[in-house]
């Protein structure tokens, strides 16, 4: 192979369209930009424009921000974990951790952790360990003779 024998794969390229080269080639007279106007001209980018008005994204207030460093939790209810271990997907003899929920197919991702809620009843006694838990959660759990270890809460980096 010489250099002057490279060549584009077949279809990779394609030929430009020659615009304004008269009604039967398709792209002739207004060659495919429409009418007279504004959006006929080059270099037009009208995305937000309103004719002069002050646009919506400029009338509208800012409001809020976005916490860079807030940590996502995947939630979880007593019941839930209640119809787990009577499906037999989670074994009441082994603690129950993120991993083992995933394994469970209680939730599909870890997240940034399993915060424990108390919507549900329990009547298994789960050793449960968590990032977050309410105290209604924990009351429940330790009534039906289980155990809330709530995992400490890892600083974000600075």
């Amino acid at each position: 192979m010489k250099l002057n024998e490279l060549r584009d794969n077949k279809g990779a390229t394609t030929a430009r369209v020659r615009v304004g080269r008269g009604i039967g080639s398709g792209k002739g007279k207004t060659c495919g930009r429409g009418g007279k106007g504004q959006t006929a001209r080059t270099g037009v980018a009208i995305n937000g424009f309103e004719g002069g008005q002050m646009p919506i994204y400029r009338r509208l207030p800012k409001r809020g921000f976005n916490n860079i460093f807030r940590r996502r939790f995947v939630v979880v209810n007593i019941g839930r974990l209640q119809d787990a271990v009577d499906a037999g997907t989670i074994d009441p003899a082994i603690p129950v951790t993120a991993d083992t929920l995933v394994a469970g197919g209680v939730i599909t991702h870890r997240r940034d952790g399993v915060r424990l809620l108390a919507k549900g009843e329990l009547k298994a006694g789960l050793v449960i360990e968590v990032h977050g838990a309410s105290r209604t959660a924990i009351d429940a759990v330790t009534k039906a003779g289980g155990r809330v270890t709530v995992i400490g809460a890892e600083t974000p980096p600075v």
